[in-house]
């Protein structure tokens, strides 16, 4: 390269250098004005930026507090059960069980050692441990409730840290909440995400009266979780986390969990009474659809219609009727079923709401007495009868469901361990309605002829989900 292109390309250097300069000093307004003198900053373009204006973005949220506060409230749940096998060899031979462990998580609900779960985590177990810090205490269960999937345990312990309660009706979606529980036996996890929503009916409860208006999120629940604690950003429980909506076991997006509202009517019933002091409406409803709106000459498809009425129940007996639009419970707006489970779930025998209802368009009002599991508006103490020949535990049919299921009497098959019953393939739950074809209508019936009983026993009977069946036996 030459001199003269040398100083040809460094003149030309200089001069654009000089004129970017010139351009910088007259013409851009400096990022931070605080550390340029204020002559620069008067030479700045007139312009100005209301930053008053612009929303302030939360770019994280700190739960370290909410964690702290709800961690310590939470425990591992280990539970030991049997499991029947069912083979020729096994009926024969008086059959064998293997053990199955598995585990859950729980909530302290009080510093005693009231510990809530789901009914779940401890169905079929016959040996239950609480770990919590590092401590291990054996567990009796107080009352479990399979129309909500919730149970209550008891430990021997003292000064335990019991959880704070918010109330689930507060609870907005979009809010921020953690789920804190043991999944895959990795104890103390918090995941985090927000309600996704509120009032979510999944049909995951298998009972005849189930209680579904889960709140939704997207923290992640799995395996392991059940019986945890959903709690809000204070670290205060609104929900026990319960199901899970995946294909493989796993979380996969959304999980659910009972309103806190819910859990402490249900928990304080199970620990007073030893079970819940259902109400029962005496009517099943289902949602609107927009055909279905039009034929009820109803404006939209809020509320929700009655498609099935007990003749002696408590809405029958207030007037309600078949196809009656129920919009309002008090004053409480009605929109969909969980809405309507949900105001139910929270009374109790002997409660009085207002009903407001349209019929045909035409809007309607009465009141209705709510009552009981056996149609009546007193307190009712759990009634189960232990059968140590079958090795099973069983109740009388309530008369709610003797008529919602259309049977005179029945026996319900509670819990089965390995025996009799659990060969003979009957699941908790089942119905036994007769036997021989003999109406069954106590325990120690169903008791006495199925362990004196030789020869052939043709057993009927309701499945869980109203299924009649019919089995048939050789002794």
């Amino acid at each position: 390269m030459s001199f003269r292109s040398y100083f040809t390309i460094v003149g030309v250097s200089i001069l654009c250098s000089s004129i970017t300069a010139f351009v910088l000093y007259n013409y851009v307004q400096p990022t931070n004005q605080a550390f340029f003198p204020e002559t620069y900053r008067s030479k700045a373009p007139a312009y100005t930026t209301n930053y008053s204006t612009i929303p302030t973005l939360h770019t994280g949220t700190d739960f370290v507090a909410a964690s702290a506060q709800a961690t310590p409230s939470v425990v591992f749940i280990s539970t030991t059960g049997t499991a029947q096998r069912n083979n020729w060899f096994d009926w024969y031979f008086n059959g064998s069980a293997e053990q199955v462990i598995s585990s859950g998580s729980g909530v302290i609900f009080s510093a005693d050692g009231y510990i809530i779960t789901n009914h779940h985590v401890i169905q079929r177990a016959t040996k239950i441990e609480v770990i919590h810090q590092r401590n291990t205490y054996e567990a009796t269960i107080v009352g479990s409730d399979p129309s909500s999937d919730l149970a209550v345990l008891k430990i021997e312990g003292r000064s335990l840290p019991a959880v704070r309660i918010a109330a689930s009706s507060s609870v907005q979606i979009g809010e921020w909440v953690l789920a804190v529980g043991n999944p895959f036996n990795l104890t103390s996890t918090v995941t985090a995400g927000i309600v996704s929503a509120k009032g979510r009916n999944i049909n995951v409860v298998h009972s005849q009266f189930p209680i579904e208006s889960f709140i939704q999120t997207d923290a992640a629940i799995n395996p392991g979780n059940s019986g945890g604690a959903l709690v809000n950003s204070k670290g205060e429980l609104i929900g026990i986390n319960t199901a899970i909506l995946s294909r493989t076991g796993s979380y996969a997006g959304y999980g659910f969990a009972v309103p806190s509202d819910i859990v402490v009517k249900i928990v304080q019933d199970l620990i007073q009474y030893g079970m819940v002091q259902k109400a029962f409406f005496g009517a099943e409803v289902v949602e609107l659809s927009t055909s279905k709106s039009k034929e009820l000459k109803n404006n939209d498809v809020n509320g929700v219609y009655i498609v099935q009425l007990l003749q002696q129940g408590a809405a029958s007996e207030s007037g309600l009727e078949l196809n009656d639009v129920i919009t309002h419970l008090d004053s409480k707006v009605i929109s969909t079923r969980a809405d309507f489970d949900e105001y139910i779930a929270l009374k109790k025998p002997g409660d009085k709401i207002r009903v407001l209802y349209k019929r045909q368009g035409v809007q309607k009002e009465t009141q209705v007495l709510l009552y009981n599991q056996e149609g009546s508006t007193g307190i009712i103490k759990k009634e189960v009868y232990n059968s140590a020949s079958l090795n099973a535990d069983f109740e009388v049919v309530p008369k709610v469901e003797r008529e919602k299921l259309g049977i005179s009497s029945g026996v319900k098959v509670l819990q089965v361990r390995p025996g009799l019953i659990a060969r003979m393939g009957l699941s908790e739950g089942f119905i036994i309605t007769s036997i021989n074809r003999v109406p069954t209508t106590k325990a120690e019936e169903v008791e006495d002829i199925l362990s004196k009983i030789k020869g052939r026993v043709l057993l009927e009977g309701i499945q869980q989900n109203g299924g009649k069946m019919m089995y048939q036996f050789y002794f």
